[in-house]
């Protein structure tokens, strides 16, 4: 079975939103959330799955495809809660288990993992002292102006973890999100990120680090100094403060392979080779990058916001979220895990060649100067077609503009 495994521990910084993801969205973010989850677990098993659950690029490409706002703080916590609730009432079937969550629910997890083991007979006690100690050392440990105010937990019925977690920095009005993976960490305290870097908000006290003993021994004495030793080799992904998308959140190579794929290049055959019929072409272009979340290689998650363009967001950027194509994936999805399980793997074989065929196409693709904007454009004029809806209502034809109310 290949593995594409994800580094280690990593972290990010997101700009902070208010609001609620709307019932519409995040009904359907739990169904599609779950069936990627149990394709991916279907094609390379759960170690697999926690591994890229620990990789926050692919945790943003994740929630760009369930349609959140491409860059917000939301992210983490929609998705943790649409996933929550699509596996966790499947754990016999799919082997994970999520505990924790934002708040009040973030408390709740040692009661949570210590039932769990009780009913499974895994090491609650072991798992509840992995939660604590990646809350603390992240929120303690390591000082960098976050307070953590999420913690999500998540468990195979192998006993491996990975942590989610988030903090909030009152002063910029960032949150900054915190991925672990058991079985990629050596130890709790020496050096358990592998890659963190990013814009330098002043010094910061780092007792994580492996170089971090004497500062430990005599911790009492470091505190008051100023440490002269900041990571400089932790992996950050700074997401932009801007709501609105711009060409160079994208890798436009990538996105317009997808685009040729879906719209210009149809050969004899097209349809009954990718077991797909009845399918326009928007919806092949969301299948696409859908298959690219289950099946890509690691380094096709460096631009997450690319994802987007697969269902829109919540808020209209880059687009209003088109429910129709939205559920037709959720679908189509569906139907080859459905299949799959009966060991008819044609749909789901097909769903894989589409995210190779548009990996295939970059090559010799070359974006036009202004496509990006032309594509947006495209989107939104035609979103009422495809039951456009954003926060503030549905996409209406009004004169050939877009109207969001």
């Amino acid at each position: 079975m290949p593995q594409l495994y994800f580094n280690q521990k990593r972290y990010a910084d997101l700009p902070l939103h208010h609001g609620k993801v709307p019932i519409w969205l995040a009904q359907r973010m739990s169904i599609l959330g779950g069936a990627i989850v149990e394709s991916v677990i279907l094609e390379y098993g759960r170690k697999e799955l926690m591994q890229r659950l620990s990789d926050p690029l692919w945790f943003q490409a994740l929630g760009c495809v369930l349609g959140m706002d491409w860059h917000s703080s939301g992210i983490t916590t929609s998705v943790m809660g649409a996933l929550k609730k699509a596996v966790n009432p499947r754990y016999n079937e799919l082997g994970i288990y999520i505990c924790g969550g934002r708040g009040k629910y973030s408390r709740q997890t040692p009661a949570e993992l210590m039932s769990l083991g009780y009913r499974t007979g895994l090491n609650g006690n072991e798992l509840v002292r992995s939660s604590r100690l990646t809350a603390k050392i992240d929120n303690t440990a390591i000082q960098d102006g976050f307070q953590i105010y999420l913690h999500s937990f998540i468990v195979s019925k192998e006993g491996e973890w990975t942590v989610v977690q988030q903090g909030l920095n009152d002063k910029n009005g960032m949150a900054r999100r915190y991925h672990w993976n058991s079985t990629l960490m050596r130890s709790y305290i020496n050096d358990p990120h592998t890659f963190i870097y990013g814009r330098n908000q002043g010094t910061i006290l780092n007792l994580a680090d492996s170089q971090a003993d004497a500062a430990r021994l005599g911790m009492l004495q470091i505190v008051k100094e100023e440490p002269e030793k900041v990571l400089p080799d932790i992996r950050k992904i700074l997401m932009p403060m801007h709501h609105h998308l711009t060409a160079k959140d994208v890798d436009l190579k990538r996105l317009g392979s997808v685009l040729v794929l879906a719209y210009e290049n149809q050969p004899q055959g097209f349809e009954d080779l990718l077991l797909l019929e009845g399918l326009g072409p928007r919806t092949l272009q969301s299948l696409a990058l859908v298959s690219e979340v289950i099946h890509g290689a690691p380094i096709r998650f460096t631009d997450p916001a690319r994802f987007s363009f697969a269902h829109g967001g919540k808020d209209g950027h880059p687009f209003p979220v088109p429910l129709k194509v939205y559920d037709k994936t959720i679908e189509v999805l569906q139907t080859s895990i459905d299949k799959a399980k009966l060991g008819d793997k044609d749909k789901s074989e097909a769903l894989k060649n589409l995210h190779i065929m548009a990996e295939s196409y970059e090559e010799n693709f070359e974006p036009e100067e202004d496509a990006f904007e032309k594509f947006i454009e495209k989107e939104r004029r035609e979103s009422y077609k495809y039951g456009g809806k954003t926060v503030f209502g549905d996409a209406k034809k009004e004169d050939g503009q877009l109207r969001l109310f």
